[in-house]
C-alpha cells in the first residue's frame, strides 16, 4: 500500500507536461473532531494518489488545511472523495485565479497538532462563535464605512506585494505573532468600532475572529473564503476590487495578480516589482523580491555571498552546507540585511507603477510546443544544457525556457553546441548546449515559440 511519494519534483513535472491535461490549483479547509489523525491522512493519501492529485496538506484533531493540485476532468471524482466526510460535505472549493500545471509536485499529507499554527489554547474560549462572514459587496461596503478598522491577518511577505486599502498590515513573519500584537493595537476600539478581517483563504480568519470576540470586541466581521473567493466574486459579478496588487500564494506560482496595481519594490534595486522568488543558493533559500534585471545580474542569488556560493563545484557547496539547517527548514521570509529596499509593516495604498497589460496579453497568446528539459548550468560559462526529446530546434528559433524558479524566459538561439559539435540544429535526442544569462534548474522546461 503506497503511502509515499515515489517520483522526484522533476519526474512528476515530465508525466504532467506528457499527460498534456489541464490541472486545477485549488484550496479548501474545515474545522471539525477528527478522533484518528494519522489513519484519516493515510486513507486521504490511497483515494488522492490514485487520482493523480497534489499538494501541501495539514491534518490534525481540529480539522484539515490543504492546498491542491488535481487534474480537470478529475475533479468530481475528487470531490466525491471528499463527501465521503460528513464535516467535508458541500465544502466550498477556493479555485485559483491563475492556472499552473506545476503549482505542486507532489502529495504531501502532514499529521500536525494544529491545522495553522496560532499559538493559541483552544481551550480558553469557544472557537465556534466567529465573527459574521461577508460576500465580497458586502465586505466592500462595510470598507466605505468610517467606523470600520480592516486588518490584514497574513505575513509581512504576504501583505507587502498586495492588500486592501487602508488595511493595517502587521509586520510579522507568522500567524501566531499577529494575534497579541494587532489585539494590542486595537485595545481602544472594542466597543464602537467594526473589526473588518481577512486573509488568503480564509482559513486564519475562522480562527481569529472567534479570538477577538473572547477578547471583548463586539462587532467582529470576516471576509467569506478570504481574498482567493473575493476574487472570484468580484470578476463574476462585476464588482470593484478593493484590493490592490497581488495575492500571494503558497505554491511555486509564488501570488496571482489581481488587479494590474505595483505597490511593492525590488529588494536588491528598489525598481517598483512584486515577483518572489527563493534564493538560488540551496543554503539560503531566501524568500524576497526579485526584478528580472537583478535576477540575471544576481543569477536568483539575494546577494553576493550567496552568488559566490552558487559558482563552487556542487561538492564544496555541500561541504558548506554540512551541519547546517538549509531548504525548507530554513524560515527567512525578507528579512536579510543584504536586501536594501525590503518594506513592511507601514505599506503604500497607491502603487508605484502598473502592470504591461499589453505585454500581459501578448504573452498569453503566444502559441509554443515542448521540446525538451534541463539538464545543466555551468555556472561559470553561464552555459545551460538540454536533452530534446520532442521535435527540433535551430539557430534563430524563439525559446521559451520556464520552471518554478526560473520563471518565463524567452530568448533567440543565436549559436549552439550539439553533442559536442557547433551545429545549426538538434534533433531528438540530441543534447544541446547554448550561453544563457541566467541559471536553469532540472525543473525547467524548453519550448519552442511557434509563429
Amino acid at each position: 500500500m503506497q503511502l509515499y511519494n515515489t517520483l522526484s519534483a522533476e519526474e512528476r513535472a515530465q508525466l504532467i507536461d506528457e499527460a498534456g491535461k489541464q490541472r486545477l490549483t485549488l484550496s479548501f479547509y474545515a474545522y471539525a473532531k477528527i478522533e484518528n489523525p494519522k489513519k484519516f491522512r493515510d486513507d486521504l493519501f490511497i483515494a488522492w494518489n490514485a487520482l493523480d492529485a497534489l499538494g501541501r496538506i495539514y491534518v490534525a484533531h481540529e480539522g484539515i488545511n490543504a492546498q491542491m493540485s488535481i487534474p480537470a476532468d478529475q475533479l468530481e471524482d475528487f470531490r466525491n472523495t471528499l463527501e465521503v466526510y460528513d464535516f467535508m460535505k458541500g465544502i466550498r472549493l477556493n479555485v485559483a485565479v491563475e492556472q499552473d500545471n506545476h503549482s505542486f509536485l507532489k502529495l504531501t499529507i502532514k499529521v500536525r497538532n494544529k491545522i495553522v499554527a496560532d499559538g493559541l489554547n483552544d481551550e480558553t474560549f469557544d472557537v465556534t462563535n466567529k465573527g459574521i462572514h461577508l460576500k465580497a459587496q458586502e465586505f466592500n461596503n462595510l470598507l466605505e464605512d468610517p467606523n470600520t478598522i480592516v486588518v490584514d491577518f497574513r505575513n509581512h511577505y504576504e501583505s507587502e506585494v498586495g492588500h486592501f486599502q487602508g488595511a493595517i498590515t502587521p509586520d510579522v513573519e507568522n500567524f501566531r505573532e499577529s494575534l497579541p500584537i494587532i489585539n494590542e493595537q486595537l485595545q481602544d476600539f472594542k466597543e464602537d468600532k467594526n473589526l473588518l478581517m481577512y486573509c488568503t483563504g480564509g482559513i486564519r480568519c475562522e480562527k481569529a475572529s472567534a479570538y477577538f470576540k473572547h477578547q471583548g470586541f463586539k462587532n467582529v466581521f470576516q471576509l467569506e473564503g478570504g481574498i482567493i473567493e473575493y476574487t472570484r466574486q468580484i470578476k463574476e459579478e462585476n464588482i470593484e476590487s478593493k484590493f490592490i496588487g497581488k495575492n500571494f500564494v503558497f505554491d511555486h506560482r509564488l501570488g496571482e495578480r489581481i488587479t494590474d496595481d505595483i505597490i511593492s519594490q525590488c529588494h536588491q534595486c528598489g525598481k517598483p516589482c512584486d515577483n518572489h522568488t527563493n534564493c538560488a543558493n540551496d543554503a539560503c533559500h531566501l524568500l524576497f523580491i526579485q526584478c528580472d534585471d537583478c535576477k540575471a545580474a544576481m543569477e536568483n542569488c539575494c546577494s553576493t555571498e550567496c552568488l559566490e556560493i552558487t559558482h563552487l563545484p556542487v561538492e564544496e557547496q555541500v561541504a558548506l552546507r554540512k551541519g547546517l539547517q538549509v531548504g525548507n527548514k530554513v524560515f527567512r521570509k525578507g528579512k536579510s540585511d543584504a536586501l536594501t529596499f525590503k518594506k513592511s509593516g507601514d505599506l503604500p495604498n497607491k502603487p508605484l507603477a502598473k502592470v504591461d497589460t499589453k505585454n500581459i496579453r501578448q504573452k498569453i497568446a503566444v502559441k509554443k510546443t515542448l521540446i525538451g528539459k534541463a539538464e545543466h548550468y555551468y555556472t561559470k560559462s553561464k552555459i545551460a544544457q538540454f536533452l530534446i526529446e520532442n521535435d527540433e530546434i535551430s539557430v534563430g528559433d524563439k525559446v521559451l525556457i520556464s520552471g518554478p524558479t526560473t520563471g518565463d524566459q524567452e530568448i533567440t538561439i543565436t549559436e549552439m553546441v550539439v553533442d559536442g559539435n557547433s551545429s545549426n540544429t538538434a534533433k531528438i535526442g540530441d543534447q544541446v548546449t547554448f550561453k544563457l544569462p541566467f541559471r536553469v534548474r532540472l525543473s525547467d522546461k524548453i519550448y519552442k515559440i511557434l509563429g
